[in-house]
């Protein structure tokens, strides 16, 4: 009975994934509320949703959540947080991020670089990639795919340090923030509540 009464149309669910149908501003807005509502620390919070961020500027496509929850729970995160927090990845973001890693890779010296990137269509290759693991195509993951995941992961590790600053001490500061206005608001309802109801003389 929950359901909408008329469910949306294929396209209307694909360029809902691409674009939210409330724009990406108040999408932002929403998930910050999200996080800063999520019961623990906000330490905790903050690196759970870190290494949610983090994880997303690695290849290991189809294993951000999982890696995601692994590095929280190692940081003492909260591990809701790192899921939320691999939005980062997205499809408008990670052509960005696959192709910033993999130069980055090839200039830390990982790869002959073989793959030019702009002929590397990374969609149809993680596509490929994860076809052949299932398959356990071990020749196609060995003499195709490791000449471009390998740059990937090593450019991918300095990004993943940085993003992981760049979303933990914001994002911390936001949840401290959050909480005590709640303590505020909270003492303002309770001043309000004995006011209302003085004691009996």
């Amino acid at each position: 009975m929950f359901r909408r009464r008329q469910q949306p149309k294929f396209h209307q669910k694909a360029i809902g994934f691409f674009w939210p149908a409330m724009g990406w501003k108040r999408s932002s807005k929403y998930v910050g509320h999200r996080v800063a509502r999520l019961p623990g620390t906000p330490y905790s919070i903050a690196a759970g949703f870190a290494a949610g961020a983090a994880i997303s500027f690695t290849p290991f496509m189809g294993l951000h959540i999982i890696l995601g929850a692994a590095i929280a729970w190692l940081t003492r995160g909260n591990i809701l947080a790192s899921a939320i927090g691999t939005v980062v990845g997205n499809p408008w973001t990670f052509p960005f991020i696959w192709l910033a890693t993999y130069k980055t890779g090839l200039m830390l010296g990982a790869g002959s670089g073989a793959a030019e990137e702009e002929n590397l269509e990374f969609f149809v290759f993680f596509d490929k990639l994860i076809e052949a693991v299932k398959s356990l195509d071990w020749t196609y993951v060995g003499d195709v795919a490791w000449p471009v995941f390998w740059p990937m992961f090593i450019g991918g590790l300095p990004a993943f340090a940085l993003s992981w600053a760049l979303f933990f001490f914001p994002i911390r500061i936001m949840v401290k923030r959050y909480h005590s206005r709640r303590v505020k608001r909270h003492a303002i309802a309770k001043k309000s509540t004995f006011a209302g109801h003085p004691h009996d003389e």
